[in-house]
């Protein structure tokens, strides 16, 4: 089988990136081996940006409105609305399912299977899957994940430069008692509180500690009485080392976006913003016929963001600075504010 594009990995970004190519007029196929609704351990909130990005590609996830961020520490707080319009806080699975849809509406072929070998070749790349079949693709995008294999079959992989931190996620039944996401700081961890419905909230813990969610949870008293006697809806659902490097984004005819290109950390909560950044800029390069023009669009894309996101995760590592960024952002609130602005619209 043949196709113009092949796209290794159908989450959100994977499946993003197939509805730009379908509808650039290039034939393509996603491969992910899981079915149903894909879930993982994120926020879960979008950023304006993020949500602009869909209502472009006419996808309208249902979820619950964002107005901006507060961060919270003991006895003082900092709040900052949204200026280029609302967020929205979204189930992943939920997302995913408004995505699938979306790419099939636009002609992209979905394969319930795993690409078990890819090979490079001069005018196309040719790629195996698990189930002993193959494809020829005039590109690939690979799209799967923190922990990619395409990146590390590659050769692209490299490794992290800073302390491993993170993730656990839980949802809980409860109402929304805010319209922001909740950024708690405790001693060696940050709690987002994400509304996602009318009777649901998700509660992510990021942390370079190792120790079960609910010992994590207990640095955040304010938060922990909050939830007292809510009903946990989910799991708890893990994931990192959040920390990922690649050597590049583009190696002859293929190309990684989203987490599968690198990713620093969920602090600032952009990567469905940057990850379908990345997809667009990818079925850009692809239909310019200069599949290397990727990278700088790549590094443009990531500037911003990357570096306000390693600026504020070097913050969190000594605990005097730590102790400070809360009051910091409440002294200063135009500040935090301008910050925010320039994460909201990183798509």
């Amino acid at each position: 089988m043949s196709t113009d594009v092949v796209v290794v990995g159908g989450g959100p970004v994977g499946l993003g990136t197939a509805v730009y190519a379908a509808r650039a007029g290039l034939t393509t196929t996603v491969l992910e081996p899981r079915d149903g609704d894909v879930d993982k351990a994120c926020g879960e909130g979008l950023m304006p940006g993020g949500l602009a990005a869909l209502a472009g590609l006419g996808i309208e996830p249902p979820g619950y409105p964002l107005t901006g961020i507060t961060y919270l520490a003991p006895g003082v707080r900092a709040s900052a609305a949204f200026r280029s319009g609302p967020g929205r806080g979204v189930r992943r699975t939920v997302l995913h399912r408004a995505l699938r849809t979306a790419a099939l509406a636009s002609g992209v072929e979905l394969r319930s299977c795993a690409a078990s070998d890819i090979t490079a070749e001069a005018d196309r790349v040719v790629v195996s899957c698990g189930d002993g079949s193959t494809l020829s693709a005039g590109h690939l995008i690979a799209a799967d994940g923190l922990h990619s294999p395409t990146r590390r079959r590659l050769g692209l992989d490299r490794p992290a430069d800073r302390r491993p931190r993170f993730g656990q996620r839980r949802h809980f039944r409860v109402r929304p008692w805010s319209d922001r996401v909740e950024v708690h700081w405790g001693r060696s961890a940050e709690a987002y509180v994400t509304p996602v419905a009318e009777d649901l909230v998700g509660v992510a813990v990021l942390t370079g500690e190792r120790a079960s969610y609910d010992t994590h949870l207990r640095q955040f008293p304010e938060l922990v009485a909050r939830l007292d006697g809510a009903e946990p809806a989910t799991d708890v659902r893990g994931a990192g080392p959040l920390r990922q490097r690649a050597a590049a984004p583009v190696r002859g005819r293929v190309m990684l976006v989203g987490d599968a290109s690198g990713y620093v950390d969920a602090l600032t909560g952009e990567g469905i913003s940057l990850g379908l950044a990345h997809g667009r800029a990818a079925v850009d390069a692809i239909v310019s016929g200069r599949p290397e023009s990727y990278a700088s669009a790549w590094r443009a894309v990531n500037r911003v963001p990357f570096a306000a996101t390693g600026l504020l995760l070097r913050a969190t590592e000594p605990a005097w600075i730590r102790k400070r960024i809360v009051p910091a952002a409440a002294t200063l609130p135009w500040l935090f504010g301008a910050a925010l602005h320039r994460l909201e619209g990183a798509s």
